[in-house]
């Protein structure tokens, strides 16, 4: 059994007289890619957004190894160790991979009294990290020119440059080919295989049921299942996301 990472316990969110969450348990493990499902509107944007610290809940309590933690902004959240990938990835066309992997903390060298950005050094270490997830990216080429799943590859060996715990993917092969959906499932499947746990959002069955550990279902801000991908099925989450099937 893996130890627990992250637990969220009796989450709730009002916005004025909406009610999005609504008494919302939710965890993950150690090392543990899980899934979580449910069409429009019910609430997965809103729980992504308080354990990345955009916002606080309006009531509940969050454990991250076991002590409790308030994401009161999202450098709060960076700071314990959680990255977000959105679904446009926060990435600068114009700059190169390995720019782009150290955006925000990029590495200086120092000449006398100057201090300049060391290329060679970020480079060097950016490729390193593309080694490291098997992916064909190359360090110095320009992200205008990549395709779907090397610009993934970007932005996933960003969040292993910052030693993230937990990494929340919203839609990453929402707009790719069959080929690079593939790349971007092997490259959540190192990150798990090096440590890092992994919550997907995802409409994309094939994909939760092909990378995930469990799956947690959403309906109307309310938690509807969370069962191990082994002892469900894309038949029984399809019916719980449409309401055909109660909870399980």
């Amino acid at each position: 059994m893996r130890a627990s990472l992250l637990d969220l316990t009796g989450i709730g969110k009002s916005f004025g007289a909406v009610r999005a969450l609504d008494g919302m348990d939710f965890s993950i493990g150690a090392a543990e890619v899980v899934g979580l499902m449910g069409d429009n509107g019910a609430g997965k944007s809103t729980l992504t957004k308080i354990i990345a610290g955009n916002f606080p809940p309006t009531e509940g309590t969050i454990r991250l190894e076991g002590a409790p933690v308030v994401f009161d902004r999202p450098a709060a959240a960076r700071d314990a160790g959680i990255e977000v990938m959105y679904q446009d990835l926060a990435i600068a066309e114009n700059l190169t991979a390995a720019a782009n992997v150290f955006l925000g903390r990029e590495m200086h060298r120092r000449f006398g009294p100057l201090r300049m950005l060391d290329h060679k050094a970020m480079n060097k270490r950016a490729a390193e990290l593309f080694r490291e997830l098997k992916s064909e990216t190359r360090a110095d080429d320009l992200v205008r020119f990549m395709s779907g799943g090397q610009r993934q590859a970007v932005a996933i060996a960003r969040t292993r440059l910052a030693k993230s715990k937990l990494v929340l993917m919203d839609e990453p092969t929402a707009a790719i080919s069959v080929r690079q959906v593939a790349e971007v499932l092997e490259l959540i499947r190192r990150l798990r295989d090096s440590g890092t746990s992994v919550m997907l959002i995802s409409h994309r069955m094939p994909d939760v049921f092909s990378v995930c550990d469990r799956v947690v279902v959403m309906r109307r801000g309310r938690k509807v299942a969370d069962k191990l991908i082994a002892a469900s099925s894309p038949e029984e989450v399809t019916g719980l996301i449409t309401g055909a099937i109660a909870a399980a």
